[in-house]
């Protein structure tokens, strides 16, 4: 079986709806996911925009997802840094823990990649930790990765 993301909000390369950005409700996405290796342990999720003026824009990381989860619900509450499941958010590059949703400057379509790491092991890895220090947590534990991108302009 092939590990694949989706979501019930939109289609791979497809426009994120409103709700799910700066312009709407800023809310989370729900996504879905099927075929993680059996090794599972964890899971971690990385959402961020290469379009952004200023280099890639970090608007997601979650980790230590529990390998019995199949998705995240829509609206993962941005102010918990810890959920209840112990899955862990960091801080995106609003500077705020959890999720923010879509807020380019008006202009070309951005693409937004959520890319779903499959892990070995659960993270040692503080809540509100950034991209850059989950990435480096993610080195060596990676069974496999996959990602869906929505699209978003104003």
């Amino acid at each position: 079986m092939t590990f694949t993301i989706t979501s019930p909000a939109f289609a791979n390369q497809a426009t994120i709806p409103g709700k799910y950005t700066g312009d709407g409700e800023d809310v989370s996405p729900p996504l879905a996911w099927t075929g993680a290796p059996e090794a599972t342990r964890s899971f971690a999720l990385i959402c961020d925009d290469p379009d952004a003026p200023v280099g890639t824009w970090v608007h997601w990381v979650i980790w230590n997802i529990p390998a019995t989860e199949t998705g995240l619900a829509e609206a993962i509450p941005p102010e918990r840094p810890e959920l209840s499941n112990g899955a862990r958010q960091g801080t995106n590059d609003f500077r705020k823990t959890g999720y923010g949703g879509p807020a380019p400057p008006r202009g070309p379509v951005h693409r937004y990649f959520f890319k779903l790491y499959a892990l070995d092991t659960t993270l040692d890895l503080a809540p509100g930790a950034r991209k850059s220090a989950l990435e480096t947590a993610l080195d060596g534990h990676v069974l496999a990765k996959t990602e869906l991108v929505g699209r978003y302009s104003r």
